[in-house]
């Protein structure tokens, strides 16, 4: 006769995420990890931080051509007055930056062109007298960001510009049925890190315009 069966398997034992994944699963799991790590390594210390999306800087909500945000991939015409040798159009690197004669390595991504415009004059003002800076957007690439988290489609999305966060939850297939609702992420580089918290009701029901959040080349959605 066969000993009663006294232990348990290990689906018994074992809560759901100690149990082992499907393969899909632990490749999204290893994409995802790699991507928060790179994310992170640019030195951001206080990821644990966060700004509901209410408080974000109005500047950051642009939508007019005047108020274009310059992004990684683009292109930029700068023209210095009566300074053709300075003048150049050139393209944002994967850093966000781009250099320019006699001003260096200035960081362009996140941007507005007449907040860029004067850094530029400050920098020529060692060599020119009363520079006089213009910068326009020459060509813009399509929005490229990542989804991570509990939503239903891991990995990277590209979206037309403007490219508004419930396209990008829409494209990506949304929470899923795991997921805390109320705590959504946008993490976002340049210029500076931020992580921007949102809830999916607010986005759900553009509740003081959380639908229409414009994104940005290199941003990342986290679903919790």
């Amino acid at each position: 006769m066969l000993a009663p069966r006294t232990g348990y398997d290990a689906a018994t034992l074992l809560p759901r995420p100690f149990l082992p994944a499907r393969p899909a699963l632990a490749r999204f799991a290893a994409i995802a990890r790699l991507s928060l790590l790179a994310f992170f390594a640019t030195g951001c210390a206080s990821a644990g931080t966060f700004t509901w999306y209410q408080d974000v800087p109005k500047a950051d909500w642009a939508t007019d051509s005047n108020e274009y945000v310059i992004g990684v991939g683009g292109t930029i015409s700068i023209r210095v007055y009566e300074q053709e040798g300075v003048s150049s159009s050139v393209k944002i690197r994967r850093d966000g930056k781009f250099a320019l004669p006699l001003a260096g390595e200035l960081l362009a991504a996140g941007k507005h062109p007449t907040e860029l415009a004067k850094e530029v004059e400050h920098h020529l003002k060692e060599f020119i007298v009363s520079p006089r800076v213009t910068i326009n957007v020459e060509g813009s690439q399509p929005v490229s960001v990542t989804a991570l988290g509990e939503i239903g489609h891991v990995g990277s999305l590209t979206l037309e510009p403007p490219a508004r966060l419930i396209e990008a939850l829409a494209q990506a297939g949304g929470p899923t049925e795991f997921a805390d609702r109320s705590r959504i992420f946008v993490m976002r580089r340049f210029p500076k890190f931020q992580r921007i918290r949102f809830s999916y009701d607010s986005i759900l029901h553009n509740e003081l315009g959380a639908a229409s959040f414009p994104l940005r080349t290199g941003d990342v959605i986290v679903i919790e």
